[in-house]
């Protein structure tokens, strides 16, 4: 890695401006980032900023906002996904405000989420896009309260001469910006990430995927910019490594994945992220015809984030562009959240995903062993490997002590990319980011540890996230991980839409009982399902496979299970409206008991 100790050639560069200044001096006509534009053009139109251009629109955005906020103060990025939204997310951290990566209002689905984030986090300050200004101030002054912020559209800001001297350096310990989580359990929370934490896992982000300053590296990304993953990935890493970065709006993959695959065979070298989600959608919409131009041997490194990993997408995925030449060690089970900043482990370089099976019942129960017979209900995982740069601990969340290697318990994280706590909320960054590891000569006792909410178990020194703890279905005092239930009802019948699947539980007469609702296939009109009997085989596959009684379960139409920003699945959102009776007038149910 590229040193950052302090010299008099070489000043220390505690925080992403002083990166983009480096790179800006020593490789000023490199291209740093690029955006790929379907909505002018289907085959897309790429516009591009080389370092120097970046770090002049860098500054001259900070020189404004120099002028209109203060220290600390908060700056919101309501912009689509683009060259702008980078430009203003680094300008911001240069003029040492907190920026705070949003999106535009616009985004469906998510008027109410970013109400309350505003709210949250109450900004001086909120840059966006071209011709949005007079739409984003109308949408900020019917939900915030106080003195309202200066909205400015990123490219409008005047371009001039920046002194650097004139802006303050910042420090490591500061906060560079507020990652907001994406609601999958509650509502978002402003996670403090500071310049030294953002560098740190950004490093590590790199070291994970071997990547090198110099070595030739792209990273392409369509995950949204006010995600965790998409920023560290397409802003962080390459400003750390030096590397350029292609980015495309997570709308143009979902219209057309090739798009994104082509992207890759575009570019040797190339490391890209995504949920599991898509791989299995890439596979599965990316025609023959599309497949002919893509060549993927040279892709450097695919990560794929736990939520989970499932190993039958892995699969599919290599199936289908196997021939691309894509080879299977290119896949990198990742694990990770927003409070780490956003990595936590890797899967080993050089080697393909490796999957245990595991018995379920007892795997459900807090032991991780194989099946005891060959016709045993089975969990198979996939390895997320190792931390990079920081300790992972499997702990008993009861106990606070250490469980062995084989048991279940709460992952817990330590280290520099750890963040620094939940913005305006000390009682939750005191539960969350100042554990203690109890027990006698516990290494790390006197640290303090993230805890993730995330169950885990730890195996050959590898670890296999199993679920969220707030997740698990308690029925009959049995544990059952939602997302088993979720894939058997989507390979229970062809109508139910693949990932769109919501499992929990909720209260009933004499124990809480199981609840799910799943979205209706897309290429069956609404009366081209027969729901009694769908109902009946759901049913019927959940006590076959998991032994618990189904309380009630919906079809629904396609969109209405509620996500998150990142496109995971909302449980706690779906249960809340369940329980507000949001789903009672669907008339999407058959055969379930209520």
């Amino acid at each position: 890695m590229t040193s950052t100790s302090s010299t008099p050639e070489t000043p220390a560069r505690t925080s992403l401006a002083d990166h983009l200044r480096h790179w800006a001096a020593v490789t000023p006509e490199a291209t740093a980032s690029m955006f790929v534009d379907y909505t002018r053009n289907q085959r897309g139109t790429a516009e591009s900023l080389t370092w120097a251009a970046l770090h002049r629109r860098v500054g001259a955005a900070a020189a404004w906002l120099r002028e209109h906020t203060g220290t600390g103060d908060r700056v919101a990025i309501l912009a689509p996904q683009g060259l702008d939204y980078v430009v203003g997310f680094l300008a911001a951290q240069r003029a040492g405000a907190i920026a705070v990566p949003l999106f535009p209002p616009d985004l469906p689905g998510h008027a109410d989420r970013l109400a309350v984030t505003l709210a949250d986090c109450r900004p001086a300050a909120i840059l966006t896009g071209p011709g949005a200004a007079a739409k984003v101030g109308e949408f900020v002054s019917r939900v915030h309260t106080g003195a309202p912020p200066v909205v400015a559209e990123v490219a409008g800001l005047a371009v001039r001469r920046v002194v650097d001297r004139l802006i303050p350096p910042v420090r490591g310990e500061q906060i560079a910006y507020l990652q907001y989580t994406s609601g999958s359990t509650r509502a978002p929370a402003g996670v403090m990430i500071s310049h030294a934490n953002v560098l740190a896992n950004a490093r590590q982000t790199l070291a994970g995927y071997g990547v090198r300053p110099g070595d030739g590296t792209t990273t392409v990304s369509w995950l949204p910019l006010f995600h965790d993953m998409g920023l560290v990935l397409g802003v962080a890493a390459p400003l750390v490594a030096g590397c350029r970065s292609v980015l495309m709006d997570p709308v143009a993959f979902l219209e057309r994945p090739a798009r994104w695959l082509k992207l890759l065979s575009g570019n040797p070298n190339a490391v890209s992220a995504a949920p599991n989600f898509a791989y299995g959608y890439a596979a599965a919409r990316v025609s023959e015809r599309e497949r002919d131009w893509l060549h993927l041997d040279a892709v450097k490194a695919l990560i794929n984030g736990a939520e989970p990993v499932w190993p039958a997408t892995i699969e599919k995925f290599q199936r289908a562009f196997g021939e691309c030449g894509l080879r299977p060690e290119t896949h990198r089970p990742s694990y990770g959240l927003a409070e780490a900043t956003v990595l936590v482990t890797v899967s080993p370089m050089g080697s393909a995903p490796r999957t245990t099976t595991f018995d379920r019942d007892a795997l459900a129960a807090g032991r991780a062993i194989p099946p005891a017979t060959p016709d045993a209900p089975v969990s198979t995982l996939v390895s997320c490997g190792v931390p990079v740069g920081q300790t992972v601990r499997v702990v008993d969340p009861r106990r606070g002590t250490p469980a062995p290697d084989g048991q279940v318990g709460e992952i817990w994280v330590t280290g520099p990319n750890v963040a620094c706590g939940y913005w305006d909320n000390e009682p939750a960054t005191t539960r969350s980011f100042r554990a203690r590891l109890t027990g006698k000569e516990t290494v790390g006792a006197r640290e303090n540890w993230l805890r993730t909410g995330d169950l885990g178990v730890l195996c050959d020194g590898e670890l296999y996230v199993t679920g969220r703890h707030k997740d698990l279905v308690i029925v009959g005092g049995r544990n059952h991980y939602p997302q088993d239930i979720e894939l058997t009802v989507e390979q229970a019948h062809t109508a139910v839409r693949a990932h769109h699947v919501v499992a929990f539980a909720v209260p009933a007469a004499e124990q809480d009982g199981l609840v799910v609702l799943a979205e209706r296939a897309r290429d069956l009109g609404p009366d081209g399902v027969n729901r009694d009997e769908l109902a009946a085989t759901v049913r019927a596959a959940i006590s076959a496979r998991h032994t618990v009684a189904l309380h009630d379960f919906a079809l629904l139409e396609p969109g209405q299970v509620p996500r998150t920003s990142s496109g995971k699945v909302a449980r706690a959102a779906a249960r809340s409206a369940y329980l507000s009776g949001a789903f009672d007038a669907v008339g999407a149910r058959g055969g379930a008991a209520r």
